[in-house]
């Protein structure tokens, strides 16, 4: 099943064609985790416990192990993320944020994917 193109933070973009883009497969996948990892409980009205809010950790007393596991609940509530082998969750600190690195395996496609991001202040 498709969704349409939206990169978190940004607009909805179009095809060469003028229709509306859509995306599925492993950018699909790598969209819903992000846009669910960046998005904070209680900002979509008609589903406040969706989201885990990680850019709200930012700021507070850095916990990794609480932000790996928290990362790792969140992305297990994708139905294409593969529950074996288990994700590869990496959280580093860096200057004024934190490096967010997540290997994991696409349950509709079998591959190896890779999503990496960086949260800021």
């Amino acid at each position: 099943m498709t969704d349409l193109y939206h990169f978190i933070g940004g607009d909805l973009d179009v095809s060469a064609t003028g229709d509306v883009l859509q995306v599925e497969g492993l950018e699909q996948t790598s969209q819903r985790i992000l846009r669910r990892l960046l998005t904070n409980q209680g900002d979509y009205i008609w589903h406040p416990n969706y989201g885990a809010g990680v850019g709200k950790k930012i700021g507070t007393l850095l916990d990794v192990r609480a932000i790996t596991g928290l990362i790792r609940s969140q992305i297990f509530l994708e139905a294409n993320v593969a529950r074996t082998p288990a994700p590869v969750i990496t959280v580093t600190e860096i200057s004024n944020g934190i490096s967010v690195r997540i290997q994991y395996y696409d349950g509709s496609t079998g591959k190896l994917a890779t999503l990496a991001f960086d949260v800021n202040r």
